[in-house]
Parts: C-alpha cells; sequence; structure tokens
C-alpha cells in the first residue's frame, strides 16, 4: 500500500487509471500475473498498445514486470506491485501540520554488529563481498542502498531539528525492511527490533524475505532480496503504532529529555522467537523510492 496525494507528483498514478484499458490490466493481474502477448490477446489489441499501457502501469507504481525464461524463449511477465493506494485530499478543516523531515540513507548508520548472511549494495555493484562483515565497516558503505544480515543489530543517530520554542507531537518513521534468509524464502519470519533512544519500541514479525516477484526498483542484475514491506511506526502521547497498530505503551514522555539528536537502532538479536534477519532497502532497491524517512512533528 502507499499513500498518494494531491502534490503532482502522483500525477502518473492518477493518468495510470484514468483509462478503462489500464483498469482492465489490473484486475487480470489481480488473478495472476500475465505476459504481454497474453495481455494482449486477452483485451483484443496490438502487443505495441498493450506495451504502452504496461508502461504507464509502471510509471503509475501500480504493476512491476520481469523477465523470465519460458518454454525457449523471454517473456516479460505482469504483476500487481502494490494491493491498496490510499488517497489523501486535503481538508480545509484540518490544520497543516508542521513537521521536520530527515532521509536517512540507509548507509548512514553510526554503529553496527552483525551475522551472517550479510552484506551491503548500490546501484552500481555489490560493496565487497557475500557474508564478510568487515565491508560493514568500509567507508564505501556510505553508498549503500540496500543491507541485509541474519542477526545484529545497525543504529542511525539523527539530528533533532526540534527548537526550543516548539513543541513535539509525534514521531513518525518509516523504511522499507522485510526477513534476510540464505538466498530467499517467502516463509522466513524474523521479529525485527526497533529502539529509539535506547527504549524499545517494539517488534514487528516479518513474514519474508521475498523472491518471486522482481523489486520495482531494482536494478537488472540484481537476483537476491527482492523487496519488503513499506512499514511506518508513529509514537504519540497515548503510545507506539506501527501501520496504526498497538505496538507497545512507549509514549511521546519517554522523550522529553532528547536535545541534539536521536538514537534509531534496528535490531534482530538472538534471543529472539524468529532469528529470520532483516532486510533494509533504501532508494534504488525494494518497491518504495524512499530511504528511511525520520519526521517530528510539533506545534510551535
Amino acid at each position: 500500500m502507499f499513500r498518494a496525494t494531491t502534490d503532482a507528483e502522483w500525477l502518473p498514478l492518477y493518468e495510470a487509471l484514468a483509462s478503462e484499458v489500464r483498469l482492465r490490466i489490473l484486475n487480470m493481474l489481480a488473478v495472476a500475473p500475465m505476459n504481454i502477448k497474453d495481455l494482449a490477446e486477452a483485451l483484443g489489441l496490438s502487443s505495441a498498445i498493450v506495451t504502452m499501457h504496461v508502461k504507464k502501469l509502471e510509471k503509475g507504481k501500480l504493476i512491476q514486470t520481469e523477465l523470465v525464461r519460458r518454454n525457449g524463449g523471454t517473456h516479460k511477465m505482469c504483476s500487481i506491485a502494490v494491493d491498496r493506494v490510499e488517497i489523501l485530499l486535503p481538508d480545509r478543516s484540518t490544520p497543516v501540520r508542521r513537521y521536520h523531515e530527515v532521509s536517512v540513507p540507509v548507509g548512514h548508520y553510526s554503529s553496527v554488529e552483525v551475522l551472517p548472511t550479510c552484506g551491503l549494495a548500490r546501484k552500481e555493484r555489490i560493496i565487497g563481498q557475500f557474508d564478510d562483515t568487515r565491508y560493514f565497516l568500509d567507508p564505501e558503505r556510505m553508498h549503500a542502498e540496500v543491507l541485509w544480515f541474519g542477526s545484529g543489530f545497525i543504529e542511525y543517530r539523527i539530528p533533532n531539528y526540534l527548537l526550543a520554542s516548539q513543541s513535539l507531537e509525534e514521531i513518525e518513521i518509516s523504511l522499507e525492511i522485510g526477513s534476510e534468509a540464505p538466498g530467499t524464502r517467502a516463509d522466513w519470519p524474523s521479529d525485527i527490533h526497533f529502539y529509539l533512544n535506547g527504549i524499545l519500541l517494539g517488534f514487528w514479525t516479518s513474514p519474508g524475505d521475498p523472491g518471486e516477484s522482481k523489486g520495482r526498483l531494482n536494478p537488472s542484475w540484481w537476483t537476491v532480496n527482492q523487496h519488503g514491506w513499506l512499514k511506518v511506526l508513529r509514537v504519540t502521547e497515548d503510545g507506539t503504532y506501527v501501520d496504526g497498530q498497538w505496538l507497545s505503551d512507549v509514549s511521546l514522555q519517554d522523550f522529553t529529555g532528547t536535545k541534539t539528536d536521536w538514537t534509531l537502532k534496528i535490531a534482530v538479536p538472538d534471543s529472539a522467537r524468529h532469528v529470520g534477519g532483516l532486510t533494509l532497502y533504501g532508494k534504488g532497491f525494494g518497491n518504495y523510492e524512499q530511504d528511511i524517512f525520520f519526521r517530528t512533528y510539533y506545534k510551535a
């Protein structure tokens, strides 16, 4: 699922939906993935016309495509990329919320302690070698756009831009994340723990490490971890929530002493019930074109 707004950046999504043919394609792909030829035959259109419609659906982030070898040939398989789109319309009765936002690249961590299977990569290449933890300290790791490990933790320091005159109303953290299996496995649960300033916010159990469909943003040479899930954590006056579901009693009152920076730690401890590792997807990998977003909402 992703949330769209009335900002111009979402025009490709609305254009993708503004066609009866493209809506029919979405309905067919909801049943099963199909290649261009099969879609063309089902729609009674030429492959060239269907290819044009598919490109618009891809640009709107509604479907994803993957080249697959089958019956001695190469087929462009199309599949649904998201299960739900939420459109947020402006509401004049709702005041605009003010916030500070920091986008943290996945390679900009300040502390790390991980065990294999593990690795890092940027859009162009693997950084170092697979399963060699030393490369998590290599200077090139600052350019990592995806990273993964079997157990351990990774920690980020994030500047706190709140002024003394600003009162904290909510903390929001969003990131694309999943498990880490040797290779890929859809059924590979992992209890991923989230800490803020050393306080455990709670954990979310990732269902697996998907590999059955290619991540929308992945480079063509990438063949392992494909995509995760976009998770949104919110710390409020009432507690902490993940995707709107209660996670723990940790609330804003637990962070009243924070001054210059925040420390976000993401971990899969050996003591967890499901030790299935984690994969963090940043810009250029997975299904969501973002790094780790950290927002602090405030009122002046």
